[in-house]
C-alpha cells in the first residue's frame, strides 16, 4: 500500500512539473511581449531573453495609444468582429438544421462541401478575391473583411453545430410540429435556446480567430476607415527606422482583448468542444 502511494505522489509530482514546464512556455511570449514593451528604444537590442529596463517606459503606451489610432482602430475590429459572430452563429444554426434535420437529397452533399472549407488556406484565396472585390468595388469597405472572416469560420461552427443539432431528440421537433410550430419558429425558438453550449463555442471562437488577423486586412484596405487594430502596429513603422518599444506596446494592446477574452470564457470553449465531440 504504502509503495502504491509513493509512486501515486511520484506520478503526480512528474504531472505537476511538466504542466507547469508547458504553461511557463505557453505564457512567456506574453511575458516577453509586456517586457519589451516597458523598455526603451535603446534597450532593445541585447543578447538576453527578457530586459530590465533602467527606467520603465509607461509612456510606450500613451504614445501607442493615441498616435497608433488605437481608438479607431479598436472600434473597428469590434464592429466588425460582432457582425461576423452573428452572421456565422445565425448561418451555422440555420445550415446545421438543413442538413441534419431536413430531408433533402443534396444535405450531406452540401454539408460535405461546406466543412471543406477547412482545408482551404487564406492565402490561396487573397488574390482571387482581390480581384472579384475591385470588380464589385468592394475593396476598402467592410464587406471585404465581413465576408471572408463569416466564410472561414462557417465550416468550423458548422461542424461544432451539427454535433450538438444531432443530440437533439427527434421527440422534441415532433412535438413542436403536433403544436402547430412553422418550421422558422422550430429553429429560432425550440432548437436555438438548445444550443447555447454550441454558440457560446461559435462565437469565442470566431471572435478569437478573426480579431489578430491582419494578412486579408491589409491586401483588402487601403484607406483608415475600417482598418483594424492590428494596423496600429504600421503607424511606428518607417522607411528608414522604426520605433520598437512603442510597436510591442502596441501587439501588447491588441493582443490584451483577446487574452481577456480567452482567460474569461476558456471553461466555455472546452466545455462546448467536449460536449460536441461526445454527442456528435
Amino acid at each position: 500500500m504504502k509503495a502504491g502511494k509513493k509512486k501515486l505522489t511520484v506520478g503526480r509530482t512528474v504531472l505537476w512539473v511538466v504542466l507547469i514546464l508547458v504553461a511557463v512556455i505557453q505564457i512567456f511570449p506574453l511575458i516577453w511581449l509586456v517586457d519589451f514593451s516597458l523598455a526603451s528604444s535603446n534597450e532593445m537590442f541585447t543578447s538576453g531573453l527578457l530586459i530590465i529596463p533602467e527606467k520603465i517606459q509607461w509612456g510606450n503606451y500613451v504614445t501607442a495609444f493615441i498616435d497608433g489610432h488605437v481608438l479607431l482602430y479598436l472600434k473597428n475590429s469590434i464592429v466588425i468582429n460582432v457582425l461576423a459572430v452573428l452572421l456565422v452563429v445565425l448561418v451555422s444554426i440555420m445550415a446545421g438544421f438543413a442538413c441534419r434535420r431536413m430531408k433533402w437529397k443534396l444535405s450531406n452533399f452540401v454539408k460535405t462541401i461546406l466543412l471543406l472549407g477547412m482545408m482551404i488556406p487564406i492565402h490561396a484565396t487573397l488574390l482571387p478575391n482581390f480581384k472579384i472585390y475591385s470588380e464589385l468595388h468592394l475593396t476598402d469597405t467592410i464587406w471585404a473583411l465581413l465576408i471572408p472572416y463569416v466564410a472561414f469560420s462557417l465550416p468550423q461552427a458548422l461542424f461544432l453545430m451539427t454535433g450538438f443539432i444531432e443530440s437533439i431528440p427527434l421527440e422534441v421537433e415532433e412535438a413542436a410540429v403536433m403544436d402547430g410550430c412553422g418550421i422558422y419558429r422550430i429553429v429560432f425558438q425550440i432548437i436555438t435556446p438548445m444550443l447555447k453550449p454550441s454558440i457560446a463555442t461559435v462565437a469565442i471562437m470566431t471572435f478569437l480567430n478573426n480579431w489578430n488577423e491582419f494578412m486579408m486586412a491589409s491586401t483588402y484596405l487601403s484607406s483608415p476607415k475600417w482598418k483594424t487594430l492590428p494596423f496600429s502596429v504600421l503607424e511606428f513603422t518607417g522607411q528608414y527606422s522604426s520605433n520598437y518599444a512603442v510597436q510591442f506596446a502596441v501587439m501588447a494592446l491588441t493582443a490584451a482583448p483577446a487574452v481577456i477574452v480567452y482567460i474569461i470564457l476558456n471553461k466555455h470553449i472546452t466545455k462546448g468542444v467536449a460536449m460536441g465531440a461526445v454527442k456528435g
